[in-house]
């Protein structure tokens, strides 16, 4: 008796873990927590959101530099009317040299298309206007500001950091990103404080590094709705409703990008191309309410299978696509096994559903375009049909 419910107790114990086992794999691999990393540390080059973000970083720096470009130059008459002469003239010779430089960072964010380069883009536009802080404080600590009005305006070049840090709020960025930037901007200013290149009381400066703390923060958290909301709205734009698989016209972009990673790294590229047999006949004898059924029940198979990396596309009609970096077609054998064992789910009629399946890989197969590694896969699926369908095809001579 004793033996048997220690079994049951281990049976029990055995079937708990197994259930929290696959929840954590579940977990680990959800949307919500890739979603959530990216929020924390976006930096996968990747991804369509990270792509689509730096396109908007990109613009974003272009409109704020062109700007700046037009602003900076349009203060020198006040310099002139407020500071001595030759401390006007040497913030006017600062003002267009930031001029130049803001004016050249439009054109060379124009000339930028990597995902790579929202970095170097926001690091250069925050740079700019930073050296010109750290340029003109001990410029303004030299001369003794004489006035109201004059004390004014030099009070207001130790706010130049203030108005950086208001800026990223413009900015889709993540929390680690914001706390860098931040930290820099943070850092000039107290730089100049403990320096004693200050035009206020060192009190003062103690209060306002208190603010600019809470500035940071909310532009920080500012950049990361931004991107929360951009997240939201590409994922509702890139997949197709019914299979949660990517659409065409994202898988196609993803796919060529893909690619090119792949030439350039000299690594594997497998590409497996599925067609549902018999699939019209479902529309036409039981109508399109369970073709839908059958479509999601596909998909839903096709989403179980997936590694981490891979991709699953929604090509057009009964047809996906399988993308799978760094893979071999000896890799993509075993995956396609594991998916006939699952199945593809049920027709209406209670028959199995099948599928024609064709594979290509980049380098055994000599593809220099995409479009022929998907050509080549859509050939093999189309001998799979002809051979009987419900077959796996991942080679030219039918095997």
């Amino acid at each position: 008796m004793v033996d048997g419910l220690y079994r049951t107790f281990s049976a029990r114990v055995k079937g708990a873990f197994g259930v929290v086992r696959q929840g954590c794999d579940k977990f680990l691999r959800s949307k919500e927590l890739r979603q959530f990393r990216q929020l924390l540390v976006a930096g996968d080059e990747l991804s369509f959101v990270e792509r689509r973000r730096a396109q908007l970083i990109n613009s974003r720096v272009r409109l704020v530099a062109g700007l700046f470009a037009l602003l900076t130059p349009l203060w020198i008459p006040i310099d002139f009317l407020v500071f001595p002469v030759r401390l006007a003239a040497y913030f006017a010779v600062l003002r267009i040299a930031t001029t130049v430089l803001f004016g050249a960072l439009v054109i060379v964010a124009g000339s930028m298309r990597s995902s790579t380069s929202r970095h170097r883009l926001l690091a250069s536009l925050l740079a700019i206007p930073t050296v010109f802080f750290l340029v003109s404080q001990p410029m303004l600590a030299e001369y003794a500001i004489q006035g109201q009005l004059a004390r004014t305006v030099a009070a207001g070049y130790a706010f130049l950091p203030f108005v950086m840090l208001a800026g990223l709020a413009m900015f889709p960025i993540s929390a680690i990103e914001g706390a860098c930037y931040s930290l820099l901007l943070i850092g000039a200013y107290l730089m100049m404080a403990l320096h004693g290149y200050q035009v206020m009381a060192f009190e003062t400066h103690l209060g306002a590094l208190w603010f600019m703390g809470l500035l940071a923060t909310v532009a920080t958290l500012s950049g990361m709705s931004q991107l929360r909301f951009l997240q939201q709205w590409i994922e509702q734009d890139a997949h197709d409703g019914l299979t949660q698989a990517y659409t065409r016209r994202v898988g196609e972009e993803l796919l060529k990008m893909l690619f090119q990673q792949s030439h350039r790294n000299r690594s594997p590229l497998s590409l497996v191309f599925v067609d549902l047999d018999d699939f019209k006949q479902i529309n036409d004898r039981h109508g399109h309410e369970e073709g839908d059924r059958a479509l999601r029940q596909a998909g839903l198979s096709l989403q179980t299978i997936l590694r981490q990396a891979d991709m699953l596309i929604r090509w057009g009609g009964e047809e996906f696509i399988i993308v799978m970096p760094n893979t071999e077609l000896r890799g993509v054998a075993v995956v396609l096994q594991r998916l006939v064992e699952l199945g593809f789910g049920r027709r209406p009629d209670g028959d199995p559903l099948t599928a024609s399946i064709g594979g290509a890989e980049r380098i055994a197969d000599h593809c220099g375009h995409w479009s022929e590694l998907v050509e080549i896969a859509d050939q093999r699926m189309y001998a799979a049909k002809l051979a009987g369908k419900n077959r796996v095809v991942l080679h030219s001579d039918g095997g």
